[in-house]
């Protein structure tokens, strides 16, 4: 696919953008939305960005299918946190026991982790976006095959 990736349709119907005729008609249907409680094993600070995600995305945008690629985000945004607090207490640049400077290695982990969340947002067709490129046809029936209909003469 070339161009720029589409935005969810469910987003352009939040902002009032849908236009039927750029609509992809066989974009899966998820019905249950995401619930907003976090899974046990995550930090009280990961349970309360997984709450406030949840509160704070469009209505039905998240669905029960995107719980662990939210997971893998709201884990490494903790992570590029806290590793950005180290990097503001320490600076980007650190000196080494010999008194060389090196590039501090918290700035390398969030960097890490910031792609880690862009991934986790459009990976697998689990995000909302990536979910507008999936094209599912419907399966075909003789219905809808013009040669049966050629072939039935008693219609």
């Amino acid at each position: 696919m070339k161009g720029r990736r589409p935005l969810p349709t469910q987003l352009k119907i939040v902002r009032g953008t849908l236009r039927k005729s750029r609509e992809n008609p066989n974009e899966p249907k998820l019905e249950h939305a995401l619930s907003d409680e976090a899974p046990e094993h995550l930090t009280a600070e990961q349970k309360e960005v997984w709450r406030y995600v949840i509160a704070n995305a469009p209505a039905n945008l998240l669905k029960s299918l995107d719980w662990a690629v939210l997971e893998i985000w709201v884990v490494s945004y903790d992570i590029y946190r806290k590793a950005q607090k180290e990097v503001q207490r320490l600076g980007q640049v650190i000196k080494t026991p010999n008194d060389y400077p090196m590039m501090n290695p918290f700035l390398a982990n969030m960097n890490k982790q910031a792609l880690l969340m862009l991934k986790a947002a459009s990976e697998m067709g689990f995000t909302p976006a990536s979910r507008s490129r999936i094209s599912i046809g419907k399966e075909a029936t003789s219905e809808d095959d013009p040669w049966s209909k050629l072939m039935n003469y008693d219609s």
